[in-house]
């Protein structure tokens, strides 16, 4: 037997050229691909039918948007490393070696030594095999990276693989692989159990919800999670299939199941790490009935309300957006709405949708600034089959026609191109859609719902945006209030406290800490105030949340210095508010300053007195006192 001279290879390619080895392989050796039969060949597809459908949908838009100007190749093969389907350019390849990306050639280490998808399939792990790394010299001018795909019980089921030529960067490909199996995993995960069951999505934090790298846990009705992704296992540090919730989280199974849908809410595991976690109900699961305050008169079949309690606390003019909103909604008017980032347009959407006739059919949300301008018509409008490069071969239906029957919402629709919008306009008036490379038109019935935070008259006034468009989509404008303007702030920053708050901790925040945050301008307004309370939750560590948890951009813009009595509403900025008389000023600036460095050196020192006293070089006695005045000690 030969001695592998390959010395300089990681393990893993090390240990795959010693099989080689040991099957008795030729590095000259040059095998023949399999030549499948067209039958075999459509069995093969109708067998991988989930797998290779949840593929096309992460690969296709990935490859559109990213690769579509790279010279790669990416391959998707069964658990037998037998090609199912490629994507890309072959012209990375010499010509002897393109039957080997064709559908049905075999990649298995037996027969083609080490590479990408024979060596991902034979050790279960991801990995990428340089040109020379490759056993046989046959494949020496490629570069492969591969990872597995595994199923809802850890089976692997498939391997996806991009391959490329020497002479191009490989440093993301691999990281790039992996991050689509991942979501080639949580898509599979979700079709098998959105019907019948829940899904617990779970992250370091809320923003990230919606990233591949999310835990998720399938569960039944009795919290016993009956599946989950790797990355849940890994966030939870055990095999979570078979456990029940209670077993995983401090809290009751449940209070986790009946927590409100898509609402982030803050679980702490038995190990004491705390994470984020969003529910989402089987969709078999009736919505839940829309109850309105005690009091209020119940609405008519006809006249349904807004779920209220998830969007104000008392603030009449948010009540009057969400009434009227759906009011006109429910006749078929365009929603316009505008206001300041993080006032919670996509909050009132939601809750439109979940009171409106059609709660049951789809909600269609797009950022029209995230979308590349020259991809907007396509992913609007939907197109044909080959109707241009890249397109995928059974075409596409697009956001409008997957909006029919139900509700689309348009985020920023300032951001959107002039040429989708004329086309906007069309479908609008007509009720037609027309895809890209289509001659006729589909028929589309949609509720149409936009939003933006610039002025869209200003938009209009420069050419920016359609006058035409503008009116037609502009049936109701509605305007939510900028937080600062709110009079329900104190109730609202309360209600959010608790939605994030450890179990352990007060169930309600200090009277100083709350006229701290009422009394704050908050220009990011309500997304600025979650971010805010998050971060004096996590560094409180379990304790009750004081001024000095607060971040410590909060503490630098501090205004109250002491504790309210009443609920104080601050309705101007503070350039208003320097209006005030000289002897206001001169009677509450030192006093203001010198509390609010206090306060700051405070939470520079996370607390330690003794600290704090040196560097403000005062005594602990007169720092004491100072926290105390503030409520912090």
């Amino acid at each position: 037997m030969r001695k592998n001279k390959h010395l300089d290879v990681r393990s893993d390619i090390a240990a795959s050229w010693d099989r080689c080895i040991a099957w008795g392989l030729d590095q000259e050796y040059k095998p023949t691909p399999p030549a499948l039969s067209a039958l075999r060949i459509e069995e093969l597809s109708r067998q991988h039918n989930e797998l290779l459908s949840s593929t096309e949908a992460e690969v296709i838009p990935y490859y559109r948007n990213v690769l579509s100007n790279s010279r790669c190749l990416i391959l998707l093969a069964n658990q037998h490393a037998t090609v199912l389907r490629s994507w890309g350019d072959e012209r990375i390849t010499e010509s002897q070696l393109r039957p080997w990306f064709h559908e049905g050639a075999n990649w298995q280490e037996q027969q083609c030594g080490t590479n990408a998808i024979g060596t991902a399939v034979t050790t279960g792990k991801a990995i990428q095999v340089q040109r020379n790394e490759h056993f046989l010299k046959l494949h020496r001018s490629i570069i492969g990276s591969a990872a597995p795909i595994f199923d809802a019980r850890k089976q692997l089921i498939g391997v996806l693989s991009v391959f490329s030529d020497a002479y191009l960067p490989q440093a993301h490909t691999l990281g790039m692989v992996r991050l689509l199996t991942q979501s080639v995993e949580n898509r599979l995960l979700n079709r098998q159990f959105e019907t019948d069951h829940f899904q617990i999505t779970l992250n370091t934090t809320a923003d990230n919800f919606d990233s591949p790298w999310s835990g998720i846990l399938v569960c039944d009705e009795s919290g016993k999670v009956i599946a989950s992704n790797q990355r849940a296992d890994q966030l939870l540090g055990t095999q979570t299939t078979g456990l029940e919730l209670g077993n995983l989280f401090m809290a009751h199974f449940s209070d986790i199941l009946g927590y409100p849908e898509h609402s982030p809410l803050q679980l702490i595991t038995k190990g004491k790490v705390r994470l984020s976690a969003r529910l989402k109900r089987p969709a078999t699961t009736k919505p839940p009935h829309l109850e309105l305050p005690i009091g209020s008169p119940q609405p008519s079949s006809s006249n349904k309300q807004p779920h209220l309690p998830d969007l104000e606390y008392g603030d009449a003019s948010v009540r009057r957006c969400a009434e009227q909103g759906l009011k006109v909604l429910e006749r078929g008017i365009p929603v316009l709405i505008t206001g300041e980032t993080g006032v919670g347009k996509e909050v009132l959407v939601t809750a439109l949708h979940k009171a409106s006739h059609r709660r049951d059919q789809s909600l269609v949300a797009v950022n029209c600034a995230a979308i590349p301008p020259e991809l907007v018509e396509s992913e609007l409008f939907g197109y044909e089959a080959g109707a241009f490069t890249g397109a995928r071969a059974q075409g596409s239906l697009g956001h409008i026609r997957k909006a029919h029957k139900g509700i689309l919402f348009l985020d920023e629709i300032g951001e959107m191109p002039l040429s989708a919008q004329s086309r906007l306009l069309r479908v609008l008036q007509e009720r037609v859609v027309t895809p890209v490379g289509a001659t006729e038109s589909v028929p589309v019935d949609i509720l149409l719902i936009t939003a933006t935070n610039r002025s869209p008259l200003s938009s209009v006034e420069s050419g920016q945006f359609r006058a035409d468009l503008y009116y037609r989509i502009n049936g109701l404008c509605i305007e939510l209030p900028a937080l600062r303007h709110r009079t329900d702030k104190r109730n609202l920053i309360q209600h959010i406290y608790c939605q994030h708050r450890a179990p352990i901790q007060s169930e309600s925040l200090s009277p100083r800490v709350l006229s701290a945050l009422e009394n704050h301008p908050w220009p990011g307004n309500i997304r600025q105030l979650v971010n805010a309370l998050r971060v004096a939750i996590a560094i409180a560590d379990d304790e009750d949340v004081q001024i000095w948890h607060l971040p410590a951009d909060f503490l630098a813009g501090l205004d109250t210095t002491a504790p309210s009595t009443q609920p104080t509403t601050v309705t101007a900025p503070r350039a208003l508010r320097q209006q005030q008389t000289k002897v206001d000023l001169r009677e509450g600036s030192e006093e203001q300053n010198s509390h609010s460095h206090t306060l700051r050196v405070y939470h520079k020192c996370k607390g330690n007195v003794s600290s704090a006293a040196k560097e403000l070089s005062i005594s602990r006695n007169t720092l004491y006192k100072r926290l105390r005045e503030l409520g912090v000690r």
